[in-house]
């Protein structure tokens, strides 16, 4: 049943839609050609940035200051002609501040008096929540509802966001005092966590000598809004064959302690396990990655390239692991190496091998 319904997925990608899928491969070689006048290095963070747009996704970005999060960030979406907002996260931010809020306008030729709403900064195609634990938690749930819904409720009232709709946070690893950690329940939302590294040697010092003269790039856009939406819709119907669904749900049930037959040094080492969202986001990335590659099929080496993103907030270690330097991104490593891709009962229709090879 479930490689017949496969068959059925493949069959649904017309001509037309494999040439829209060779357009975006050409179209995300000229997004990191334009990123690179202003970037220098950070080519992963950028691809994962791309992966998690394509895929309806939201990512959590962790790096300490002076990376150029926020640089990246808008540079992505003025070469994707989207709108962009910056929200400072504070603690006294109030989720008002970031919705919208309601207010009372009169009209000077009747005298009468309406409510009026005015949007908050949430209202934009890519919306980057800065240093996103720092403004306490129920600041934080104000972004729920327009993650996960795409809209926003004001008295009683519904508000949808722009599409496409992106949000971006960001967290500082190294100072923690005063901050609100982020509840796991919102880290679910995101789909990829993404480390913002140091740059290498050569990378600093292009970047120094490059920002410390005058140097103005000119961004050329590549993409617009709604290509964004038609392209992201056409990822989803990019088929999966039967074993790297398999895959996917192997990876993600060895994470959780109460599974039968899990891993040893999983049950030594974890707590908590990843959720259903991360068999969803392994697969949703696993597609946008095939595409951007200028695939129209998914092979499991796309499900571990997008693995450790996907799972490296959704792996909760204990207090033995933390206490051992036993990172989730090391248990990620172990799956990987442990978990096999195939089983012998994970056996593909010749109809789906012949799409996929």
């Amino acid at each position: 049943m479930t490689e017949n319904v496969a068959v059925q997925v493949v069959d649904e990608l017309s001509s037309h839609d494999i040439d829209a899928l060779s357009s975006l491969k050409s179209a995300h070689q000229s997004i990191r050609a334009e990123l690179s006048k202003v970037i220098v290095g950070q080519q992963e963070v950028i691809d994962e940035l791309l992966l998690a747009i394509f895929s309806q996704g939201h990512c959590l970005l962790e790096g300490v200051p002076g990376l150029a999060k926020t640089l990246m960030v808008s540079t992505l979406a003025r070469s994707l002609q989207l709108d962009f907002n910056r929200i400072q996260f504070t603690p006294d931010l109030m989720p008002s501040d970031i919705t919208g809020t309601e207010v009372i306008q009169e009209d000077k030729a009747s005298g009468s008096r309406q409510f009026k709403f005015l949007q908050g900064p949430i209202f934009a195609n890519i919306v980057l929540a800065d240093e996103i634990n720092r403004t306490p938690p129920k600041t934080q749930a104000a972004l729920l509802e327009a993650m996960q819904e795409k809209q926003v409720t004001i008295g009683g009232q519904r508000h949808p966001l722009p599409a496409p709709f992106f949000v971006l946070a960001t967290q500082n690893p190294i100072e923690q005092e005063g901050t609100y950690t982020l509840p796991e329940a919102q880290q679910d939302r995101f789909m990829f966590k993404v480390f913002v590294r140091y740059p290498g040697y050569d990378e600093e010092y292009k970047i120094g000598a490059l920002t410390t003269a005058h140097f103005e790039p000119e961004v050329t856009p590549v993409l617009s809004a709604e290509e964004i939406v038609r392209l992201q819709k056409l990822v989803r119907r990019v088929p999966v064959a039967p074993h790297a669904i398999h895959y996917a749900l192997r990876l993600v049930r060895s994470t959780r302690v109460e599974e039968p037959d899990v891993p040893a040094f999983i049950t030594e080492s974890v707590s908590w396990g990843a959720g259903p969202r991360a068999v969803q986001y392994l697969l949703l990335g696993a597609k946008a990655r095939a595409v951007l590659d200028g695939r129209t099929f998914v092979s499991t080496d796309d499900i571990r390239a997008v693995a450790h993103p996907v799972l490296r907030h959704r792996v909760i270690t204990n207090f033995s692991a933390e206490s051992s330097g036993i990172t989730p991104d090391r248990v990620i490593d172990r799956l990987l190496a442990e978990v096999p891709d195939r089983r012998s009962g994970d056996e593909v229709a010749p109809e789906v091998a012949r799409a996929f090879h």
